[in-house]
């Protein structure tokens, strides 16, 4: 199974060299480090794609010895871990490699100030630096984790940052085994771990003696891989245990058996769930683990903050002074622009009552959407369907219901849409296919034949920010989102414990992709949530919102709330009034929302009741009150200040 792999990678190589993370994408830094490494087990006989792929890599170099790539988002730097890994490891260019070791050893991680402290202070130790997804951001688990990998294999294993670095890997990992994006403790409640995280973390922290929590990382690993049947993680499980084979070797040949199942069954699908150059590239290097493991370090770790004098990091080049010139002017001039928007033609909501996942969803939708059909016709569309799907716990109502997506694709396809896309980029999980399968979702885009896309592993497209609410200039979106004709946002009815509400706009996050903003998108947490999604919502508005609202959450959403039955649909084509009308369906004030009433003022829709004519059942027939989150009363708006405001 191991060649089956290899020749497949090879033979999805782009046409100019390199790896993108799906078929027929161009190359992306990432998908082309990790299969120029697996290939190289023979590289006589891929050594014509291993060059184009070392040469599309070299191609993203930047003057400071950085890989960027050119077409993404500038800041995102994080590739450079890895490109100094995988060239490391096929011995290539010795200065090259040294000048990249340096810079990535100068490159300090953001410091955490108190506003961002109250909700992590007594988890994680915050003084700690690591490295993040993008400069001048924080410090996150695989950003860190690879930094540590590869200057360890560079040399550079007992440089106090690297000594950092494990510590801070270490801060971030759960006592019962196992570790995420970085974050144990969500305002006093636990997150869970996630595996490949996890063995990146295992990876980095190689030799490191009587850590309990190495041990408890590397447990939680075979747990999880023992009933895994997917193929990203059994094949991160099978390099991190194989690292350090000791206390795992009766399980290795077990892991091969199943990696090589779970390669079977995704190797040929072309609808965007099967084994792209990303998921292929791990496999091979997984199921040749016995005769060559790159990621096995033989370097004896220090662990804990160096003594030593920091070196002085690299701050971020200051564009030209005609760049920032041509900023100042085009700040201006979409601010002016933002204030005459034209309002949507019609705010017009409609509510629908849905009972259970039984009801005859498809003919409720399409008796709605009859009201709506002349604002946003789908016939011969391009048809873009964006659902809610952060997590898989199958005791929580977290996602968007799988049944309610397989009635949205049935009206689209009744209405004789040219093509249906079903995309999500989650902010915590990486490997989206895991989740597109375990939450039911995965089954309903095979029914209908629908193509899945990562939004998070998209080609990236640059786009004026029209909000000019983040001090962003521009925004880094999908392609396949920033394309559609039709982008119909299909959130779940779920508070929010810092955004109040998690609903149409709020959805929106998940239109940007993972590599230029990292796991999880958390510069747009501290540039402001509101301020991020109403900047999105300018960029890129959606033409309608269809809200799951049969079964919503309550209390300390969007993760860790409880069930709340409402029994209900609800659309429209404006985004604020329908979000709107969902928080008076909660009882909670959409006057008090932030993001709402940003929205409101930048002229993406109707805020006030009077202004959403009412279609279908009355909101106060359905309406229940929905418990707040904790600590709800800081993110909202006061009343007073709410009165205040004019929209």
């Amino acid at each position: 199974m191991l060649t089956t792999a290899l020749d497949r990678l090879a033979e999805l190589a782009a046409p100019g060299g390199g790896w993108g993370y799906q078929p027929g994408q161009p190359a992306h830094l990432e998908p082309t480090a990790l299969a120029v490494l697996a290939l190289s087990a023979d590289r006589t006989r891929y050594a014509t794609v291993i060059d184009a792929g070392v040469a599309a890599i070299e191609a993203n170099r930047a003057a400071d010895g950085t890989y960027r790539l050119t077409r993404g988002r500038p800041q995102a730097v994080w590739p450079t871990a890895l490109v100094l890994f995988a060239e490391q490891a096929l011995g290539l260019g010795a200065d090259r490699l040294a000048t990249t070791a340096d810079v990535l050893l100068r490159s300090e991680s953001r410091a955490i100030d108190g506003a961002d402290e109250k909700d992590m202070a007594f988890d994680i130790d915050l003084t700690l630096k690591g490295w993040g997804w993008a400069e001048a951001n924080f410090a996150w688990v695989e950003p860190t984790a690879w930094a540590c990998l590869a200057l360890r294999a560079a040399g550079k294993g007992s440089h106090p940052r690297v000594a950092e670095g494990l510590k801070l890997l270490l801060d971030r990992a759960f006592d019962s085994g196992g570790a995420n994006y970085g974050n144990r403790i969500v305002l006093g409640k636990s997150t869970e771990p996630i595996p490949g995280p996890t063995a990146v973390l295992v990876l980095a922290l190689q030799g490191v003696p009587d850590e309990p929590r190495v041990d408890a990382a590397r447990g939680y690993l075979r747990v999880h891989a023992a009933k895994s049947t997917d193929l990203e993680h059994l094949a991160w499980a099978k390099l991190a245990l194989a690292a350090d084979p000791t206390d795992s070797a009766a399980f290795l040949p077990e892991l091969d058996q199943r990696i090589a199942g779970a390669l079977s069954e995704e190797i040929h699908r072309t609808d965007g769930l099967g084994a792209g150059p990303y998921r292929l590239a791990l496999a091979g290097l997984a199921l040749n683990t016995a005769a060559r493991h790159p990621f096995r370090l033989a370097d004896k770790p220090t662990v804990g903050v160096g003594a030593g004098p920091r070196q002085q990091p690299q701050a971020p080049p200051t564009p030209p002074l005609m760049e920032r010139l041509k900023g100042k002017v085009r700040n201006w001039v979409l601010g002016k622009l933002s204030n005459v928007r034209p309002l949507p033609e019609s705010s017009a909501v409609h509510i629908a009552r849905a009972a259970d996942y039984d009801a005859p969803l498809a003919d409720i939708l399409a008796t709605q959407y009859e009201h709506f059909r002349a604002a946003v016709p789908l016939a011969g569309k391009r048809v873009v369907l964006k659902p809610n799907l952060v997590e898989y716990r199958r005791e929580k109502v977290i996602n968007t219901d799988p049944r309610v997506v397989d009635a949205v694709i049935t009206l689209c396809k009744k209405e004789g849409a040219a093509e249906v896309v079903v995309a999500e980029g989650p902010g915590h999980w990486r490997n989206v296919q895991f989740l597109v399968k375990e939450s039911g979702l995965g089954a309903v885009l095979e029914k209908h034949g629908v193509r899945f896309v990562d939004i998070n592993h998209d080609e990236p497209v640059k786009l004026p920010n029209m909000g000019r609410l983040t001090g962003l200039d521009h925004l880094y979106l999908s392609r396949t989102v920033a394309s559609a004709e039709v982008l119909i946002s299909l959130p779940k009815l779920k508070t929010h414990h810092w955004a109040g509400a998690t609903l149409s706009l709020k959805n929106l996050f998940g239109t940007l992709p993972g590599i230029c903003y990292g796991w999880p998108k958390n510069e747009l947490h501290w540039r402001g949530i509101p301020n991020s999604i109403v900047d999105i919502a300018c960029t890129c508005t959606p033409h309608l919102a269809i809200v799951d609202g049969i079964v919503g959450m309550e209390g300390d959403g969007p993760l860790m709330g409880t069930a709340k039955t409402v029994g209900a649909l609800i659309m429209g084509a404006d985004l604020v009034a329908v979000d709107a009308t969902c928080c008076r369906l909660m009882h909670l004030p959409p006057e008090r929302v932030p993001t709402l009433v940003l929205a409101a003022l930048k002229r993406l829709g109707r805020l006030k009741e009077a202004d959403i004519p009412q279609l279908g059942v009355p909101i106060a027939a359905l309406a229940t009150p929905f418990e707040w989150p904790p600590r709800i009363e800081e993110q909202l708006l006061t009343v007073e200040k709410a009165a205040a405001v004019k929209v």
